[in-house]
């Protein structure tokens, strides 16, 4: 065996799920010890290289949520592990997980819901970096997260109750990307949004991916939404992964019920995917 092949067999993923599962009791079953279980997450295996994009679909109740809580260090499962790097991840306090928060960053859905309005962008975006160690943040670092989002550094200095929702909206993938991740993980990134903004964050995480090498989980209901991102998609149903192809292979020729399912759900999809 040569030594790059050898390296790339010895090589861990970057993200890496083992046999992971997640059991909930079911409202109403605890009762003389006959509680009953709903199982979320179903011996789920699931390796996410560095630098790769990579988009997760299902529809809702699919166990999307809970499997993002799992591979953020949220939720201990019930079985199973999480590794990044090789490394453990298991829930703990912030300055135990400081190294994976360093290296893996989230966007949650309605990114400037998570804003407080009363504080300055500049207040937001240095925010995390003084939570992870990197005390206070430069004006040439803030500057910088504002430039990679395509905002003036003007706005430093505004209250985010004064910003518009697309400025938001940027503001806070600006505090996540000023960590400089080497992951991103985003979740329903363009939901909810219209069609000129979509387009705007769908290109600006196009761009930050291929400028900063890094690499992105995108999680959504919408195929299509990731299928403008990645390049391999997940396909989640009832708590497993139901494919697991790269993006061309899984929309020309979808092989589960649900995949198909997802795909009749939209109205058109553009030749360019394909």
């Amino acid at each position: 065996m040569c030594a790059s092949t050898l390296h790339a067999a010895t090589t861990p993923p970057f993200l890496a799920l083992r046999q992971v599962t997640q059991q909930y009791p079911l409202p109403g079953t605890r009762f003389w010890h006959a509680t009953r279980y709903q199982c979320v997450i179903n011996n789920v295996t699931l390796s996410l290289n560095k630098g790769e994009h990579v988009g997760l679909v299902g529809a809702s109740g699919a166990g999307k949520s809970t499997l993002l809580k799992i591979l953020l260090g949220l939720e201990t499962p019930d079985s199973g592990s999480v590794s990044c790097q090789g490394r453990a991840v298991v829930p703990a306090s912030t300055a135990a997980l400081r190294w994976y928060r360093q290296l893996v960053q989230y966007v949650p859905q309605d990114p400037a819901s998570t804003l407080a309005p009363n504080k300055t962008v500049a207040q937001s975006i240095a925010e995390p970096l003084h939570f992870l160690g990197h005390g206070a943040a430069s004006m040439s670092v803030l500057q910088r997260a504002l430039d990679d989002v395509a905002l003036p550094a003007s706005l430093l200095h505004r209250r985010v109750a004064t910003l518009s929702g697309g400025q938001a909206q940027r503001v806070a993938i600006a505090r996540a990307l000023a960590l400089r991740p080497a992951f991103l993980i985003a979740d329903e990134p363009v939901s909810g949004l219209d069609l000129p903004l979509r387009e705007q964050i769908t290109a600006l995480f196009t761009q930050l991916a291929q400028q900063y090498d890094m690499g992105m989980l995108l999680v959504s209901h919408d195929i299509s939404a990731v299928a403008a991102l990645c390049q391999r998609v997940l396909v989640m149903h009832e708590g497993q992964i139901v494919e697991d192809r790269p993006r061309s292979a899984l929309l020309s020729t979808p092989a589960h019920p649900h995949t198909r399912a997802l795909l009749a759900a939209i109205p058109t999809l553009p030749d360019c995917y394909c």
